[in-house]
């Protein structure tokens, strides 16, 4: 009997994914809340919404893709995973440094840097005025 209602190849690959990645449903705590936004009446008397929490790690998700709450599930445990995943192989840090560097670089520039670069400026132009010929007549 299947578990997510999804199909068997599905569930099994997520399965098989989470003994891979050393999760279990015992690390698992998953509670079902109402959803939000439009779909009036049904919505607001349903609690399809599947809040995932992976105790180990402290991630967790809220899926409300699906009307049904077996689907809920499904693709709740499969973005936990990928969060679990990408945390183990360290991009969340890449991604954190990445982001960083762009914050940085649109940074306003502090008084004194703006001072220095307008000095470098002006150097640079006087040099360019020293390469230009002279324009003092010449004698023929």
């Amino acid at each position: 009997m299947s578990l997510f209602n999804v199909a068997e190849q599905k569930e099994n690959a997520l399965l098989e994914r989470m003994k891979r990645l050393g999760v279990t449903e015992d690390d698992l705590r998953e509670t079902f809340i109402r959803g939000t936004g439009s779909g009036g009446q049904k919505i607001n008397k349903t609690s399809s919404t599947v809040f995932l929490l992976h105790i180990p790690t402290g991630l967790s998700v809220k899926c409300q893709q699906g009307r049904s709450q077996s689907l809920n599930r499904f693709m709740a445990r499969r973005i936990l995973l990928d969060r679990i995943e990408r945390v183990k192989k360290g991009i969340v840090d890449a991604e954190k440094r990445k982001i960083e560097k762009i914050r940085r670089q649109k940074r306003k520039r502090s008084k004194r840097a703006k001072e220095k670069v307008l000095q470098l400026k002006h150097q640079q132009a006087e040099k360019k005025t020293l390469r230009s010929k002279s324009s003092i007549p010449q004698e023929d």
